[in-house]
């Protein structure tokens, strides 16, 4: 008799960055509120906690997200996803996949070569320019094209600036080395960017939808 086994959709691992289908190995409900119905049973809202098996590394990602007996049956409804482990470098809110299979190819070089690293975040910054469809020959055209049309604020172009400048230095050998203290630097100014072009307004639908659900309830 085949197994049968629970899996994800196609999510990011914290680990290994890997993206695929998970195995939900665990899982546990935690009633948060009920309300009460003089006219049947009552209504539960609950926290439901997922751990989910990395294919590819084997480690475990554990997940949380808000349910409740409202939503049971909707097709449409989904819930928002919180990652409580790992939690470190998280891959920023709202990224295109596109962009997000960028960042996570810099971050796996992160601790193998910091040269690579910059290079990487450079290309980066010209997918984010590619993708809203900035104008201009070269990167620093674009990034000012972005400030024109208020897709980011002019002072980013500098922070954008310095991102491309340092991913410079990381492509030419006569240029000089990065060293581990602009680790910390790059990273900084690559989610500057990112969570202002892409993770400020996936938080603003975040919200929205949420208030939806409360006034739904209502």
């Amino acid at each position: 008799m085949k197994e049968n086994k629970n899996y994800s959709e196609n999510i990011t691992c914290g680990h290994c960055y890997n993206i695929s289908k998970m195995e939900l190995i665990g899982g546990a409900k935690d009633v948060t509120e009920t309300w009460e119905d003089n006219n049947g049973p009552g209504v539960d809202f609950y926290d439901v906690y997922e751990i989910l098996k990395c294919p590819k590394c084997n480690k475990a990602n554990i997940r949380v997200y808000g349910w409740s007996d409202f939503a049971d049956g909707e097709d449409e409804h989904t819930p928002t996803m919180e990652t409580l482990y790992p939690t470190g470098d998280q891959v920023p809110k709202g990224l295109p996949p596109q962009i997000s299979k960028a960042y996570q190819a810099a971050e796996l070089t992160k601790s193998i070569d910091i040269n690579a690293y910059a290079i990487l975040l450079r290309r980066l910054l010209e997918l984010v320019c590619h993708d809203r469809k900035a104008k201009g020959g070269t990167l620093a055209k674009m990034l000012q094209d972005l400030a024109t049309k208020n897709e980011i604020p002019q002072n980013l172009v500098e922070v954008a600036n310095g991102l491309k400048n340092l991913g410079n230095i990381g492509a030419h050998a006569g240029s000089g080395e990065l060293g581990e203290d602009e680790i910390p630097i790059l990273k900084a100014l690559a989610n500057a960017i990112l969570e202002y072009v892409y993770s400020a307004p996936e938080l603003v639908n975040i919200v929205t939808k949420r208030l939806e659900e409360i006034k739904k309830k209502k």
